[in-house]
Parts: C-alpha cells; sequence; structure tokens
C-alpha cells in the first residue's frame, strides 16, 4: 500500500469500545442516576460483571491501565473490602434481578489477589447475585505473580476463559517496555490453566513497541502459535505519555514510524491467520472453533470495554476503581483514584463519578460505529428502525463512499462496506460517523 495512504488514515483516532466515547462521559451521571438505571433492569435481565483489581507488583511501562504498583498485600486487602462494599450495593439496587451469565477480573493484575482473597470475592458474589451454572469466568493474567496455589484458587473460582499477556517475546523489547518474561514462562501458565479446565486461553500481542522489527514480529508469533491460543489480540501500543507518565520511561526514538507499524500489523495477522486463527474485526483472531469466530460468522459479534466480545448480556456492571458499566440507558463509570473510590463505597453511596445517558441519535451513530468495527459494513435495512434519522445516516455514508478517493469503501443500494483495502483502516472510517469527536478535546492513539 502506498505511503502516503497509510499517513493519511492513521490519524489518532478513539478505539470506539463504546460510543460516545469516554472522554465525553460527564458528571451529570450520579449515583443516584445509577440505582435506577439498576432498578429499571427486567426480572429476568442477563448481566455481566467486570471486576476491576487496580495494582501490579511491577509497572510495565507500555501499559495503558488504571493500576498501580505495590509490593505490599495491604492496599489489596483495604480495597477488597471497598470492592466488598460496591458489590453490595449493586446487589441492593437490583433487587434479586437479574441471572450473572459472565464474570472477568481485569486490572491491573487480578493475579495479585491471594487464593484464600480470590475464595472470599467468589463467595461474596454467589452471596449476592444469582450467577448461571454455565457462566464464563475470565480473568487477566500476568505470568510473573502466580503460583501453583493461585491456580488452584482460579479452578476454584470457576475459570473458564484466560487472557495472558505476552505483548512480545524478543529480550530487547522486553527491557525496553519493563515486562520480563520468557517462553516457558508463558507456556507452564498456559498448561496450568488448561489443565484445571479452562477452556479457552486469549494471548495478548503488540506491535509498535520499541525495538520491534519485522524480523522480532514474526519470531514472536511462531512462538505464540506454538502455545495454541483460541484467541489472540493484536493491538498496536497506544503511546501516550501525557496520560500515562510512567510510559516517559520508553524511549521514544526507539519506537517504529506509522509506516513500521503498519508493516508489523500486517505481518503479524497474516501469521496468526496462516497459523489457523480467523480475523475477528481489526485486531482479534480466533480458532474456527471458539465463540468469537461462531459470533462473528452468525452477525452476533459485539464490542465493549474488552474489544471483540460475544457477550450478549442486557448490562455490563463495572465493579472497582475506575471501572465502566454499561446499561439499557447509557454507560457510567466508577471513581477513579482508589482512595476516593474506597471511601464512596463504604459511605453507601455507590461510586459513580460520570457517565453518559444516551438518546435516540447516539443510539444510532453507536449502531452504525459498532457495525462498522464488528461486520465492516452498515445495512440500510438495519437503520429503518430509527426513522428519518437511519435515512439521513444512510445517505451520509453513501457521500463518503462516493467522495472516497482512495478504494477504502464501497456502496450499493442495501450496504455501505469497507473494501479489503480499507479494512485495517476501519477506525479512522468510523470516526466520519463520530458526532462528538470534533467537539472533543481528548487526545488519541493512532488509527494503525
Amino acid at each position: 500500500m502506498h505511503a502516503d495512504l497509510i499517513e493519511r488514515y492513521s490519524t489518532p483516532v478513539p478505539r470506539y469500545t463504546s460510543y460516545p466515547t469516554a472522554p465525553h462521559f460527564h458528571g451529570g451521571v450520579t449515583p443516584s442516576t445509577y440505582a435506577s438505571w439498576l432498578g429499571a433492569l427486567a426480572e429476568d435481565a442477563t448481566i455481566s460483571l467486570y471486576l476491576h483489581i487496580p495494582y501490579c507488583d511491577r509497572l510495565c511501562w507500555f501499559c495503558g491501565c488504571n493500576t498501580k504498583h505495590t509490593l505490599r498485600y495491604e492496599p489489596i486487602t483495604q480495597y477488597l473490602e471497598a470492592l466488598f462494599a460496591e458489590i453490595d450495593w449493586v446487589a441492593d439496587q437490583l433487587g434479586g434481578k437479574g441471572v450473572v451469565t459472565a464474570i472477568h477480573l481485569g486490572g491491573g493484575s487480578p493475579t495479585m489477589l491471594s487464593a484464600e482473597d480470590m475464595a472470599r470475592l467468589k463467595q461474596r458474589l454467589s452471596g449476592r447475585f444469582t450467577i448461571a451454572p454455565d457462566a464464563e469466568i475470565s480473568i487477566e493474567i500476568d505470568p510473573n505473580d502466580l503460583g501453583e496455589d493461585r491456580f488452584d484458587a482460579m479452578a476454584a473460582f470457576g475459570l473458564t476463559r484466560a487472557s495472558v499477556g505476552v505483548q512480545d517475546f524478543d529480550p530487547r523489547v522486553q527491557q525496553a517496555i519493563n515486562r520480563l518474561q520468557s517462553f516457558e514462562q508463558t507456556q507452564h501458565v498456559i498448561d496450568a490453566v488448561r489443565a484445571r479446565g479452562v477452556h479457552s486461553v486469549n494471548v495478548d500481542v503488540l506491535y509498535g513497541l520499541p525495538y520491534q522489527t519485522l524480523a522480532t514480529i514474526e519470531e514472536t508469533i511462531a512462538k505464540v502459535l506454538l502455545l495454541k491460543p483460541d484467541r489472540t489480540a493484536l493491538f498496536g501500543y497506544a503511546h501516550v505519555p501525557w496520560m500515562k507518565k510512567h510510559q516517559q520511561m520508553i524511549p521514544t526514538e526507539a519506537l517504529p514510524g506509522i509506516q513500521a507499524r503498519f508493516a508489523q500489523s500486517q505481518l503479524a495477522a497474516q501469521l496468526l491467520i496462516a497459523g489457523g486463527l480467523q480475523q475477528i474485526g481489526f485486531d482479534h483472531f480466533a480458532r474456527d472453533s471458539d465463540s468469537l469466530s461462531i459470533a462473528a460468522r452468525n452477525g452476533t459479534l459485539r464490542r465493549n470495554f474488552q474489544g471483540y466480545t460475544d457477550d450478549a448480556a442486557d448490562a455490563l456492571i463495572g465493579l472497582g476503581a475506575s471501572a465502566i458499566g454499561q446499561l439499557p440507558q447509557g454507560y457510567v463509570q466508577n471513581i477513579t483514584p482508589t482512595g476516593e473510590y474506597q471511601t464512596a463505597v463504604r459511605g453507601g453511596t455507590g461510586a459513580t463519578a460520570r457517565g453518559f445517558a444516551l438518546d435516540p441519535d447516539d443510539r444510532l451513530h453507536a449502531h452504525a460505529i459498532e457495525s462498522l468495527l464488528c461486520r465492516f459494513e452498515i445495512v440500510r435495512d438495519e437503520l429503518d428502525a430509527f426513522g428519518a434519522a437511519g435515512v439521513a445516516l444512510f445517505d451520509h455514508a453513501c457521500a463518503i463512499a462516493e467522495t472516497d478517493p482512495d478504494g477504502m469503501t464501497s456502496v450499493t443500494a442495501e450496504r455501505f462496506a469497507m473494501t479489503e483495502n480499507g479494512r485495517p483502516f476501519v477506525r479512522a472510517i468510523a470516526a466520519q460517523f463520530d458526532s462528538y469527536l470534533a467537539t472533543g478535546t481528548a487526545r488519541h492513539s493512532l488509527a494503525v
């Protein structure tokens, strides 16, 4: 692909794990707003729980998550008590309604929880929510902070899915991002969780890291394929040192440029596909038998704050500092500073800091953007439910395709779609359906 096209379509835009995106959330959504939204859920609503554990025993310099470094366990113990208080508050608002069909533990490093505390957490969840017997239970794993007791504790928790961070196996790259982790160590973790009944393992890989080259990408992907992951997420490193100060530890001059980033992403994708995985959206890959591939084939693939998902729950409830939830009425986000979060939930008022209530126009644009990211198309008939606004949006899509000099998009009477050349740049095209982007001041990562 010509270099100027790569430059033009790689401009910074959101990742669109929500619409509107988080920078547009505001303080008008309060704990009382959230309580009313929870109370309005149907008796038989399906619920997905996300629990955020914002601690790590080392700080990886590439990380963009809301987390903090600790070498003591006491802060985690105190935080867990606050998390229990929020679980109780949310359960009280629900009043016994709903069935939990999925639980995801993220961070940070949720595997820092002791075996005893992991058991306490599951007991608290089981005591306050109705959890479906076949609920999917997943956890993000840092292979560096696990002992055999933690593996057993995860099995007792009911773990069915595991996501293992790899990023890159090259020692020089690992040193530059402060993430030392051997292939053998990673393989041991994956073998251990599979031996305890986990049926789906995801591996995260990054491109665009300092000192990465096409050769190091090829070697890393070869090792990833030896692990036989059921899913792989291939993310471009988001260098945002103005937001994450620890990223200033990464030498900017060692980062690959836009052309090199694009070449790395395309090579990694080609190697993963050659290794037997199907491409899902623009940055996920999965085995043909995996539920993510099945969802992509049958049109039920979704996108939320964890990226691509087959989770079809009616409500996503975020628990913990900075956690984001998604309900039929809109989005809510908790207080980010852990101290302030703990004070709020212990005071019995909930922890909501901000959010966004959706109106019909928001739902229309959210549908169009999610459809593009999940299926690379917007179908005209699906916009009928939105009335005249849906017709206008499809007219806008037609205008984009008809004035597209680069062949990134196409349009017929029935659908607007990304071409094969355009698919790597789908975020940039989706941004043209974002009514809020021009009004915001947030800075975003590169689109490739």
